[in-house]
């Protein structure tokens, strides 16, 4: 049975910075593209990165130039590095496991992680 943990987030300041991971179990991480996902209260999932199989890359047009996805296959791990965060990156984000471009509202990912909250407040 595949599982995805996410660990790294917290309460930063506003500029500042945090880095989430996701360590895969479970699954031939090396095949899948991984994807972040975040949440706010009352609004819906939005993407906000995409890395294919292959390291390609797609990011969100309200986190171009601040985020970055990555991931290691040698150990499991996908990341997410958030800098200059803003008040309304707050969101729970979650790592998602799946094969090509997702559609909203990401049903077709075959895992989910739990989630990990980010706040953005001063």
């Amino acid at each position: 049975q595949g599982q995805l943990v996410e660990s790294g987030g917290g309460l930063v300041q506003p500029g500042g910075s945090l880095r989430l991971s996701c360590t895969a179990s479970g699954i031939t991480f090396s095949s899948y593209w991984m994807y972040w996902v975040r949440q706010a209260p009352g609004k819906a999932r939005e993407m906000v990165a995409t890395i294919s199989a292959g390291g390609g890359t797609i990011h969100g047009n309200a986190v171009k130039g601040r985020f970055t996805i990555s991931r290691d296959n040698g150990i499991n791990t996908l990341y997410l590095q958030m800098d200059s965060l803003k008040p309304e990156d707050t969101a729970l984000y979650y790592c998602a496991a799946g094969s090509g471009i997702l559609e909203a509202p990401y049903d077709r990912a075959d895992y989910w992680g739990q989630g990990t909250q980010v706040t953005v407040s001063s």
